[in-house]
């Protein structure tokens, strides 16, 4: 089964250390399969090796085999590179230390764990021949570090490197998030604005859509559909205020006008960078955009590849209206696909689709990594909010 799980729903774990530290034993006996090869002559590992695991609980995970952080030469410069891109996508980190105790080239990985917010359990490898020092041990517990000390040749401490792993695991791995339901109450009513334009599927509203309408009723509520030129007649038609009204993005400059101050209102984008986001992130991003000068890029990214229609969301709207927001003369690139561009650096702005097609773990991964990189981030709904100039409304029913 954790072979057939799609990549981004795995928890990511990777082993980092100097070279013959014994990551790749380490590896292999947490996977209890010899999937790294294993010597005493250091730089044995060279590109990344994974290996899918089902660690209950928790469900399916990747152990990630890396280089040696402390290699040397031409070649080693590029393993360390193979092995930092392998960080970005990194959920938690061990740390795994020699015989020889922990030194610099530790304490720098640690470092650059730190600054990448990385969780980190530490692990003492080769306990048949040493122990760990006094300093080390006081190191850890003084910074809030797991650590344990195993020897792989015995198995002793891998199943404890294994619940300490269950135990520190990033919540998203653990908690349900929410949609709409802590926003509604039984029996309330929910008008969700739902435009059909080019872009809507035929014979279909698209998932989004249905997920939260889902949500609604599952919470015994009542959800009324409507376009967003029905809408003044469905506000009138209502004995109450309904409790929220959610709309599409694209509609929210006419909605907008025409919902009372006093109703919530927020879009199905915004419910969804925080259903399968960090929404603080995202809104945060968007106001990056008043940062915005002539000549920067702007990446526009798409989780999944589609026909682009005449006026296509990331590709023709959003670009000019942020161009029309700032007044500034901007390049913006399109990029779909798993991974971000290597040179995501270069970059003054990234801005996300809503991810229908991707899911809560994924887009946090890919939140963290522009958020590691130093790359304001946010999707296409927040970000047409703040065009718009109802960000602040549309994200005051969810708390921000």
């Amino acid at each position: 089964m954790s072979e057939k799980a799609p990549r981004g729903i795995r928890m990511v774990i990777t082993l980092v250390g100097r070279r013959n530290a014994g990551k790749s034993s380490l590896i292999n006996a947490l996977a209890g399969q010899d999937i790294a090869i294993v010597s005493d002559h250091p730089g044995t590992t060279t590109d990344p090796v994974a290996k899918h695991y089902e660690l209950l609980p928790l469900g399916p995970v990747t152990f990630y085999d890396t280089a040696g952080l402390d290699d040397t030469g031409t070649l080693g410069e590029l393993r360390i590179k193979a092995a930092q891109r392998v960080l970005y996508r990194t959920d938690t980190a061990i740390l795994v230390v020699s015989e020889e105790g922990m030194g610099d080239a530790e304490h720098e990985i640690l470092n650059t764990l730190q600054k990448m917010n990385i969780a980190t359990i530490v692990v003492f490898n080769k306990a048949d021949i040493a122990t760990p020092k006094p300093d080390d041990i006081a190191f850890c517990a003084n910074n809030g570090l797991p650590h344990l000390t195993v020897c792989t040749a015995s198995g002793q401490g891998v199943n404890d490197v294994k619940k300490t792993l269950i135990a520190t695991a990033p919540k998203e791995f653990v908690e349900d998030p929410v949609l709409v339901s802590d926003l509604i109450s039984h029996g309330e009513t929910v008008l969700c604005v739902v435009p059909i334009d080019r872009a809507a599927p035929k014979g279909r509203i698209i998932l989004p859509q249905v997920q939260v309408l889902r949500d609604v009723l599952d919470n015994d509520a009542l959800g009324i559909v409507v376009k967003e030129h029905e809408l003044p007649e469905a506000l009138g038609a209502l004995r109450h205020d309904p409790a929220l009204v959610i709309t599409d993005s694209q509609a929210i400059a006419e909605v907008v006008a025409d919902v009372p101050k006093n109703v919530p209102l927020t879009t199905f984008s915004t419910l969804f960078a925080r259903y399968k986001g960090d929404l603080p992130t995202l809104v945060e991003g968007a106001r990056a955009i008043d940062s915005l000068k002539d000549g920067d890029k702007v990446l526009m990214c798409e989780a999944c590849s589609h026909h682009a229609v005449e006026d296509d969301i990331g590709r023709v709207k959003l670009p000019k209206w942020i161009t029309q927001y700032t007044g500034k003369e901007l390049e913006f690139v399109i990029y779909a696909g798993h991974d971000f561009p290597e040179d995501l650096e270069c970059f003054a702005l990234a801005v996300h689709c809503g991810g229908c097609m991707s899911n809560r773990t994924e887009m946090l991964r890919r939140i963290r990594e522009c958020t590691r990189r130093e790359v304001p981030i946010t999707n296409y709904g927040v970000a047409i909010s703040k065009v718009h100039g109802v960000l602040d409304r549309v994200v005051q029913p969810l708390g921000l």
